[in-house]
C-alpha cells in the first residue's frame, strides 16, 4: 500500500472491531498492519488489499483471492501455519485478520546465513514441510512456497503464511488465472506449471526442493535475465546438486534435493507427507555424523538417476527409432549352399550336396517364407511407425498472428498453449514470436505447442501522478526493472507521488531496462528565521526572494527604533512557497505638535500640555516679575515632539 494510503489507515476502526496500527509489511497486492482486536483485546495482523485494486479491472479476482486465502487457512489447524481469524470488507476496504507473528522471514535468514549447514537448513525446513503435509492431507496445494512466505518468530517458531494461491487439489488443478498468466513466483515454479499450468501436491514439493538448494548454496538453482528465461530453465534443466557450490555435502543431501526437485513430477515424492519422512531420514543421518550412506542415497535418488544425481538423456532415447532384427530368407526352391561335413577320421573330406527336398518339404518352406515375410513386414512397419511415421512436422507459425497460428495448429490436430507474452519491437502486438516445439519439429497428433505472443514495442509507461507502489507495480507488469528512487520537491504533487521518470514516458526500451522514478517529497520547506530587532527591509527582501509573502503592521514604539522588527508570525521555523510571514514594524516614537500656551497661566499651560501627551517642568524666565504667565516653551510651540516627552515652560 502506498505511503499516503497507509497513513490514512492509521487509527481507523475496521468492521467496528479492528483498530489499525503501524505498517508491518507491504507488497504488490496488499499491506499488512499491526492492529488491536478491540472486542477480544488482542494484537493481530490485518492484511489489507490495496485500494487501487478495488477499482481496477478484474478487482473481483483479487477480492476472491482474499476470500480464498481465508477459507483455505480456516481448513488448517496446525502449529506451523499462520492462523487466519477473520475476513471482511468495510466500505470498500477488503481485509484479512491473521495471527500476529513478530520476527522475520526466511528470506532474511537466507540473506544472513546462507550457505547454511545442512542440519540448520533442515531444521528450518522441517516445520515448513510439516505444514504443507497438513495442507496436502486437507486437500490443499499452497502453490506459492517461497522464503518470503515463511515467517520465523522471535522465539524460533516457523510458520507458513499466505495461502492466497491455495486451491483444492483435483486431478486437473490448473495454476493459471485468466488469459494464461501464471500465478506464483517464477523462481520456485514446478516445470509442469510452466508447461501446462496444472498442479498437484508435487508442485509444492518441487518448490521445497528449490528452496532447500537455495538454503544450502545461497543462490537459486535457476537464474536468468527475465522471468521467461528462468521458467525455461525449470522446464529444460535439472536442479544441479548443491554440492557443486557447497563442496563437502553428503551425497544423500544431494539425493534429497534431486528427488524433491525432479523435473518429471512422477519421480518426486507424492506429497509433502512423503517428503517429510525422507527429510527425517536425512536429518537423522546428519545427526549421527554419517558422511556417506550409499543405501540411503540410492533410496532417495529419483528412479532412473545415477548416484551422482545425473539423469539419463531421455530426449535422446525418445528420438532414437527402435532397433529391428535382420532376417535373411532364401527364395523357395533354391537349395542351400553345400556344406562341408566333419572330416572322417580315416579319409580326406569330400564335398556333399544337400539331399533333394521332397515336395512336402517345399510346401513347408513356402509357409515359413510367408511367415518370415509377415514378421519382417510387421517388425519393419512397427519400427517405421514408432520411429517415424507416427510423427509429422509441426507447422511453422512464427510470424503469424494469434488466430492464424491457432487455426494452423488445430488443423494439424495439435493442442495450443500460451506462454507469458513478451515485448518485441520488431513484431506487432499479437504476432507469434516463438513456438515450442518449433516449426518443422516432429510431433504427434494431440501434442501441445506453446506459443509466445508479442506485446509489441515496449514503451516506458506514464507514471506521473501515481503513488510510488502503484508506479512500481506498473513498471514490473511491463517487464521493466525499478531503479533507486530519486526524491524531489514538488508544489504540485503530494509526498509519495511520482512526478516523473528516467527514461521519460513513451520512450521505447528493452525488457529489463531500469527505470528510475522521481518521487515527490511534497512542497519544499523554506527557512523563515528570526528577524526581531533587525531591519524590516532586509527581512522583506530576503523572504520575498525565497518565495514567501511578507506583510507588515507598523506601530509607534518609544523603545524600538523606526524600521526595526518588533515581532513576527511565525516566530521562526519553515514555511512553503506562497505562505505569509507577518511582521510588526516600529514607526519609532509618535510625534505630537507642541500646543501654543503663550501668556497662559502656569496651571492652564500644564493642563494643555498634559492633554497633548507631554510632561512639563517650570523654569523662571530671566528678569521675570513673578506674574505666573508662560512666555516661551522648549521645544517651542508649533514644533513636533515625541508623545510623552517633557516640555519646559518659561514663566515671567
Amino acid at each position: 500500500m502506498q505511503a499516503h494510503a497507509s497513513e490514512a489507515l492509521l487509527g481507523r476502526l475496521l468492521d467496528r472491531r479492528y483498530r489499525i496500527g503501524p505498517l508491518v509489511a507491504r507488497g504488490g497486492m496488499a499491506s499488512v498492519h499491526e492492529a488491536v482486536d478491540e472486542r477480544l483485546d488482542r494484537r493481530v495482523a490485518v492484511k489489507i488489499m490495496h485500494a487501487s485494486l478495488t477499482g481496477a479491472a478484474g478487482d473481483h479476482d483479487f477480492a476472491e483471492r482474499f476470500v480464498r486465502e481465508a477459507r483455505a487457512a480456516a481448513r488448517l489447524s496446525h502449529p506451523h501455519v499462520v492462523a487466519v481469524h477473520d475476513q471482511g470488507e468495510d466500505d470498500g476496504t477488503v481485509f484479512l485478520v491473521m495471527e500476529l507473528v513478530r520476527g522475520h522471514t526466511l528470506r532474511e535468514a537466507i540473506d544472513r546465513e546462507a550457505p547454511m549447514r545442512p542440519a540448520r537448513a533442515l531444521a528450518l525446513l522441517e516445520p515448513v514441510v510439516s505444514a504443507l503435509a497438513a495442507a496436502h492431507r486437507a486437500g490443499l496445494v499452497h502453490r506459492d512456497v517461497k522464503p518470503e512466505n515463511v515467517l520465523i518468530a522471535d522465539d524460533g517458531t516457523v510458520k507458513v503464511a499466505d495461502f492466497g494461491l491455495a486451491r483444492a487439489v483435483t486431478a486437473d488443478t490448473r495454476h493459471t488465472a485468466t488469459q494464461g498468466v501464471l500465478i506464483g513466483t517464477v523462481s520456485y515454479l514446478a516445470p509442469e506449471l510452466v508447461v501446462d499450468g496444472r498442479s498437484d501436491a508435487r508442485a509444492d514439493v518441487y518448490a521445497v526442493g528449490v528452496l532447500l538448494h537455495e538454503m544450502l548454496t545461497g543462490v537459486k538453482p535457476h537464474q536468468g535475465e527475465s522471468p521467461i528465461a528462468v521458467a525455461y530453465k525449470h522446464v529444460h534443466h535439472d536442479v544441479p546438486p548443491p554440492s557443486r557450490l557447497a563442496p563437502g555435502l553428503p551425497p544423500y543431501v544431494d539425493a534429497l534435493v534431486a528427488r524433491a526437485a525432479a523435473r518429471d513430477r512422477t519421480r518426486r515424492p507424492a506429497d509433502a507427507g512423503v517428503l517429510l519422512r525422507q527429510l527425517h531420514q536425512v536429518a537423522q543421518a546428519l545427526a549421527e555424523g554419517v558422511a556417506d550412506d550409499p543405501e540411503l542415497t540410492l533410496d532417495l535418488l529419483p528412479h532412473g538417476a545415477t548416484p551422482t544425481g545425473e539423469l539419463p538423456d531421455l530426449e535422446a532415447a525418445w528420438d532414437a527409432p527402435p532397433a529391428t532384427e535382420r532376417i535373411t530368407v532364401l527364395p523357395a526352391g533354391v537349395p542351400p549352399p553345400p556344406v562341408e561335413p566333419p572330416r572322417p577320421a580315416d579319409g580326406p573330406p569330400g564335398p556333399v550336396h544337400a539331399p533333394v527336398v521332397p515336395p512336402r518339404r517345399r510346401r513347408r518352406g513356402r509357409l515359413l517364407l510367408v511367415l518370415a515375410l509377415v514378421l519382417a513386414l510387421g517388425v519393419g512397419g512397427g519400427a517405421f511407425w514408432w520411429g517415424w511415421a507416427r510423427y509429422s512436422p509441426a507447422p511453422t507459425v512464427v510470424g503469424d498472428d494469434r488466430d492464424a497460428a491457432v487455426a494452423a495448429l488445430e488443423a494439424a490436430d495439435l493442442e495450443v498453449a500460451f506462454a507469458d507474452p513478451v515485448y518485441d519491437g520488431d513484431a506487432p502486438a499479437g504476432e507469434v514470436v516463438e513456438a515450442s516445439p518449433r516449426g518443422g519439429a516432429r510431433v504427434q497428433a494431440g501434442d501441445t505447442v506453446t506459443l509466445t505472443l508479442s506485446l509489441g514495442e515496449l514503451l516506458v509507461p506514464t507514471t506521473r501522478g501515481l503513488e510510488e507502489d502503484a508506479a512500481q507495480d506498473l513498471l514490473l507488469e511491463r517487464q521493466l526493472q525499478v531503479g533507486e528512487r530519486v526524491e524531489v520537491y514538488s508544489d504540485r504533487y503530494p509526498a509519495g507521488t511520482v512526478v516523473g521518470s528516467t527514461p521519460r514516458p513513451d520512450v521505447e526500451v528493452d525488457p529489463g531496462t531500469v527505470v528510475v522514478l522521481k518521487v515527490s517529497q511534497g512542497r519544499k520547506p523554506i527557512e523563515v528565521g528570526s528577524w526581531v530587532a533587525r531591519s524590516y527591509e532586509e527581512a522583506q527582501q530576503t523572504l520575498e526572494d525565497r518565495g514567501l509573502r511578507v506583510v507588515a503592521d507598523r506601530v509607534f514604539d518609544d523603545q524600538v527604533p523606526e524600521g526595526q522588527v518588533i515581532s513576527q508570525v511565525p516566530a521562526g521555523g519553515t514555511r512553503y512557497e506562497g505562505d505569509t510571514v507577518r511582521f510588526t514594524v516600529s514607526r519609532g516614537p509618535q510625534l505630537v505638535e507642541v500646543p501654543k500656551v503663550y501668556l497662559f497661566g502656569v496651571e492652564a499651560a500644564e493642563d494643555a500640555m498634559r492633554e497633548a501627551g507631554f510632561e512639563t517642568r517650570r523654569e523662571d524666565s530671566p528678569g521675570g516679575f513673578g506674574l505666573g504667565y508662560v512666555v516661551r516653551t522648549d521645544p517651542e510651540w508649533g514644533q513636533s515632539a515625541p508623545r510623552g516627552s517633557t516640555i519646559t515652560l518659561f514663566v515671567v
